[in-house]
């Protein structure tokens, strides 16, 4: 009861006009930055922090809050819509989203992308409403050996995204791992496979080689065919989704809400990491499938609503414990300090007016977001009435200025570059992109969690066996990599994937 009335309060410090305005502006500048391709949440919310120093404590937070999850749909326009994630997040929404514009349902794609991330949002929120303490609890029980089971539980889903062939999904998700292991070593603190550059030294740019291998491959490939056919803007009747599309979208958010809220919770992990899984969910469950990678819903849905319910999860473990859970929030965090304010059990007893109505802002702002994007979508398809060769030009400046912006560095253009022409010779021999955007976003964070893991038990692999929930989930990734040699064992007949 005492929760409710503390959220009742909050409610209405954060509905004065004042608070709106700032939660208003937040998410039309996070939607703007997610489209930028390059820039992403975290440097739009670093670059954001100055104009908020004026304001109340209250104001700002709210206002660079919206900002975050702002970015999380944002992202997802130029996903769907140029085959150019605006930020990591939306990397794997491209698959079935450009698909989907391609088929003239760019505008059921964003419309299914911005109800999914308003439930997810919100659901999350509730639970940061509902289960703060005993979820903030529970995370202090993922150790480093629970980490890297979780990890594994990643890898295996290389499995769901292989695509035709196993040998080429592994070649893709080699390439991952070796990429990803370009910088410093974690724990040694050595220099590894940076070849005397001081470029390398911090690794290869996430967000340089996603709009590299999909974004500038998509252009490269279509100059390449010219016979490619045109995408055509959708007309009124086609914008939004369809009785149908709505039906199968509906259980995709449900498994993303739980995949993304779930992660959410968890330090270390990222946005991307809950699309990715969302995504190999769908290749495993969905009763459709064999659509997914030609257009099909379920795979915007379940990566987008996935997003936004990472994106206010991970905000538990700050409120509740102190602990920064992604780059993004680390970023938040020093925002609250600059403001006087201790994230952590504090928060709740020191400040819990200005808790409770920043938690209130988030179901505000996630309102908002949908009031904001979903009549505009017929604004964001106006985009593909532009001619080919204008937008072309368009995209590659957005790609050249985000690729340069993440640093400020002219290397990372050069980055974009490089992986440009390695997606397009990827394309070429038919080589599917995910499996090595899953082990590029997974890799390092699995190396470092094996590393310490095996520090704290002295090199005893047994401390991943010796602990419940690291055996567990070390099972059901063993499992899920086993999956299809079970499948070969049934008949050609039971192979197919069912259509209802």
């Amino acid at each position: 009861m005492d929760t409710l009335n503390e959220l009742i309060g909050g409610f209405a410090a954060a509905l004065t006009w004042q608070n709106l305005i700032f939660a208003f502006l937040g998410c039309l500048l996070g939607t703007i930055i997610g489209v930028l391709p390059g820039i992403g949440p975290v440097a739009g919310v670093a670059l954001l922090i100055p104009l908020t120093m004026n304001l109340d404590a209250t104001g700002a937070i709210i206002m660079l809050c919206a900002i975050f999850y702002g970015t999380a749909y944002g992202g997802t326009i130029t996903s769907v819509l140029l085959n150019t994630p605006g930020e990591a997040a939306s990397a794997i929404t491209t698959i079935d989203g450009y698909a989907m514009t391609k088929i003239g349902k760019a505008g059921a794609a964003l419309t299914i992308a911005a109800v999914g991330s308003f439930v997810g949002g919100t659901i999350a929120t509730l639970g940061l409403v509902a289960a703060a303490k005993p979820l903030g609890e529970l995370g202090l029980l993922v150790g480093p050996p629970e980490f890297f089971a979780l990890m594994v539980v990643g890898i295996s889903l290389l499995v769901a995204l292989a695509g035709k062939s196993m040998v080429k999904a592994l070649i893709s998700g080699a390439l991952g791992l070796l990429i990803s292991m370009v910088g410093i070593d974690p724990v040694a603190g050595a220099p590894r496979f940076t070849f005397g550059s001081d470029n390398l030294l911090d690794g290869v740019s996430f967000v340089a080689v996603i709009v590299g291998v999909f974004g500038l491959s998509e252009i490269l490939s279509y100059r390449k065919d010219t016979s490619a056919s045109a995408v055509h803007a959708p007309g009124l009747r086609s914008l939004l989704p369809t009785g149908t599309e709505w039906r199968r979208s509906a259980p995709s958010m449900a498994r993303g809400t739980g995949i993304g809220f779930g992660l959410g919770l968890i330090p270390g992990m990222t946005g991307s990491v809950s699309s990715l899984l969302a995504y190999g969910a769908e290749k495993k469950f969905s009763k459709h499938r064999n659509q997914l990678g030609k257009g099909a819903v379920e795979g915007v849905a379940g990566p987008e609503t996935a997003n936004n319910a990472h994106a206010n999860a991970a905000l538990i473990p700050l409120f509740t414990l102190g602990i920064p859970a992604s780059p993004t929030i680390a970023v938040l965090m020093g925002a609250f300090l600059q403001q006087g304010l201790t994230p952590g059990p504090t928060l709740f007893t020191e400040h819990s007016e200005i808790a409770w109505a920043i938690i209130a802002s988030l179901f505000i702002g996630n309102l908002l977001l949908l009031l904001l994007n979903v009549p505009l979508v017929g604004l964001w398809t106006s985009i593909l009435r532009v001619p080919a060769p204008i937008l072309t030009a368009l995209i590659l400046l957005f790609m050249v200025i985000g690729a340069y912006t993440i640093n400020f560095n002219v290397f990372d253009v050069f980055v974009m570059i490089g992986f440009g022409l390695l997606g397009l010779a990827l394309r070429h021999l038919d080589i599917p992109l995910a499996p090595m955007v899953l082990t590029l976003v997974l890799g390092p964070l699995m190396e470092r969690s094996l590393r310490e893991s095996l520090e704290i038990s002295q090199g005893d692999f047994g401390i991943f066996l010796n602990r419940p929930i690291s055996m567990v989930l070390i099972a059901i990734g063993v499992l899920i990599i086993l999956s299809p040699l079970l499948k070969l064992r049934k008949p050609q007949a039971l192979n197919e994937d069912p259509e209802t």
